[in-house]
């Protein structure tokens, strides 16, 4: 019945090393960057601290739930977003069986320290399995939202997860979040993109960033309280618990593990990557048991949903291997045209130790559905008739390892296995295949909740050139609603009509479903 509950602070980073194909130098620059992060001795508690505005406007959320537990999360901030000006503070939590918080059934206190920006991370066991739960924090003389959220059942009959990826701050209103909450999720899956660090200064504005593109920790800790004052998005955390893993643009554009668009430095890349990993673990609800003490800052993780549905989250920008046909130390997402690099047995786009954690999930997999949540595009996606011509950011730059997570997906204990995908802003539904054509898995690509679409033409006559694409729309954004029950699952997908309104409505563009036991979505 232990409450476990840990402070996420940058020390937390200190002795983080990373797995790839060049060892020497990419180790010595990580280690150099989390060491330009660790923290001084912790600062005392401020018992006198008070402030005159909400410490708690950017909101509450929950995330990676288990059987008995979840995580908790909230940050205190100052006024105009500046960082809280005070020492460490007391924050009190509260979970309670029922929204009145009649019944708590778990309390405590903790520190929010300057050094994590003042966020707080509250790991919570030893609750009743297939319960919901309400929660609250209390600091500086004031109380946060309540938010709502779940313990994992034992044994489930059902299950439905909201699929969410891309949401730009300037280009989009998060309107779409409201037909989310509507739907009452048990859970949801962002796929990434959650915030972008850069304008795109040839694409309308309905709202701006306000500040240049991050490049340091006080950068990036801004760029995610901005995204956090959104009243939609704040409303869909607190509606239930999320799950979430990053992608590009939570750091920057394209980059694969120490490379970048512009050849910078792994040395001076890495401690601008360790800045933004550390801002996205002190405003995500993430679970700091996961990464607390490792060598690495781990995101791939489990989460499982009682007898019915496996969930394998993936991290897939953190252990690349060099981008394929690319000088080194670049990392573009580029037309790749034949590039045999691509096809390189030791191309790897999850890194070796991931790699060999997903295997042995998908070897000892005992529940009917078996998802994988993951970022970039999956399936081939030939850009030419002829099949040559492929993006280079994609599992199209790393095929062998999308063989082997084939290979695994293969296995006789997998029954039912589907692919979550987002990043692309536009919505697919493709078959995966094994090399002899007999299908695999299906692949749901969901489009951006809120960015623009694509450019006319950047996927080429895709429905002709890929006969394993079901269905395809470019010009919508919104999310997947997917149900998963014991013999059916389905899909929904849902586009917003206007993403410039909040109130915009939101409506089905299509459905598709599997039966336990296929491999292969259909039209419903």
């Amino acid at each position: 019945m232990a409450i476990r509950h840990q402070q996420v602070t940058p020390g937390a980073y200190s002795g983080f090393m990373l797995e790839t194909l060049h060892p020497t130098w990419h180790r010595r620059a990580v280690m150099m960057a989390m060491a330009s992060l660790a923290i001084m001795p912790s600062t005392p508690i401020d018992a006198h601290a008070r402030t005159d505005i909400d410490p708690f406007g950017l909101g509450v959320a929950s995330g990676d739930p288990s059987g008995d537990g979840f995580v908790l999360w909230t940050r205190l901030i100052g006024r105009g977003l500046a960082p809280l000006d005070a020492k460490a503070v007391s924050v009190r939590y509260e979970v309670a069986a029922d929204r009145g918080f009649r019944t708590i059934v778990r309390r405590g206190v903790l520190p929010a320290r300057p050094e994590a920006a003042h966020s707080v991370h509250v790991e919570v066991g030893g609750l009743p399995s297939g319960r919901a739960f309400w929660y609250r924090f209390h600091a500086l003389g004031a109380t946060s939202p309540i938010g709502r959220t779940t313990t994992v059942p034992q044994t489930s009959a059902r299950l439905r997860i909201a699929v969410t990826s891309c949401q730009h701050w300037e280009q989009a209103r998060f309107g779409a979040y409201r037909d989310m909450i509507a739907q009452q999720p048990d859970l949801v899956l962002q796929l990434g993109d959650y915030i972008y660090e850069q304008t795109y200064p040839d694409q309308a504005k309905v709202r701006s960033f306000g500040t240049s593109e991050p490049l340091d920790l006080g950068g990036y800790r801004q760029r995610h309280a901005l995204y956090k004052t959104d009243p939609d998005l704040q409303a869909a955390h607190r509606a239930c618990p999320w799950v979430v893993t990053w992608d590009d643009h939570e750091v920057l554009n394209d980059y694969a593990n120490l490379a970048n668009r512009t050849g910078e430095p792994a040395a001076m890349f890495a401690t601008r990557r360790a800045a933004a990993y550390q801002a996205y673990f002190e405003h995500m609800p993430i679970r700091p048991s996961i990464w607390h003490g490792a060598s690495t800052p781990r995101l791939y993780r489990a989460v499982d949903w009682g007898d019915l549905a496996s969930l394998s989250v993936l991290d897939t920008r953190q252990y690349r291997s060099p981008s394929p046909c690319a000088p080194a130390g670049i990392a573009r997402n580029v037309r790749l045209d034949g590039c045999a690099e691509a096809a390189a047995s030791t191309g790897t786009i999850m890194g070796a130790t991931q790699e060999r954690w997903l295997d042995q999930r998908l070897a000892s997999e005992h529940r009917p559905w078996t998802l994988i949540g993951q970022q970039v595009f999956f399936a081939p996606l030939a850009l030419d008739s002829a099949g040559r011509a492929t993006f280079s950011d994609q599992w199209d730059g790393y095929t062998a390892n999308r063989s082997r997570v084939l290979q695994g997906l293969s296995r006789s204990t997998v029954t039912s296995p589907l692919v979550l995908s987002g990043d692309v802003h536009s919505f697919w539904v493709n078959d995966l295949n094994d090399s002899g054509g007999r299908p695999v898995a299906g692949e749901i690509v969901t489009s951006a909740l809120a960015a623009a679409s694509p450019p006319k033409g950047r996927f080429g006559d895709a429905l002709a050139n890929n006969g394993h694409i079901r269905f395809s729309d470019v010009e919508q954004a919104g999310y997947v609603l997917i149900d998963i029950g014991q013999t059916q699952l389905t899909a929904d997908l849902r586009a917003i009509r206007d993403r410039q309104s909040a109130d915009s409505p939101v409506a089905s563009i299509a459905m598709f479903g599997m039966a336990r036991g296929s491999r292969r979505l259909e039209r419903a």
